[in-house]
């Protein structure tokens, strides 16, 4: 699901950049001749440009792997379960215990 699907716009991450943030740099990637011509089918779809289209692409790639994986939704319930999960104490792992008594090799 892209990222405007899922109520966020790649142009969330703008107002996240520093002023002095402000120069371009080059990306160069190499694509067979039936993917550009799929990319420049869609960007004349959606009125823009290739580095357009691509670049937006991009950042909305980009958002969502970001957000998918520093963001957990879960139901009320699931989240109850969760917290509890975090504040039980640990379950006895004997594996665990003789490796946490072991001195480290550095010493």
């Amino acid at each position: 699901m892209s990222a405007k699907a899922k109520g966020r716009s790649s142009t969330s991450h703008r107002a996240a950049r520093s002023k002095k943030d402000t120069a371009s740099v080059v990306i160069k990637f190499r694509v067979l001749p039936s993917d550009r011509a799929l990319i420049d089918e869609a960007a004349l779809l959606a009125g823009k440009s290739r580095s357009e289209f691509v670049r937006a692409a991009s950042l909305d790639a980009a958002t969502d792997v970001i957000f998918d994986c520093r963001f957990l939704r879960l139901t009320p319930e699931a989240f109850s379960r969760f917290v509890e999960a975090l504040d039980a104490p640990p379950n006895a792992n004997e594996t665990l215990r003789k490796l946490l008594n072991k001195a480290p090799p550095w010493q």
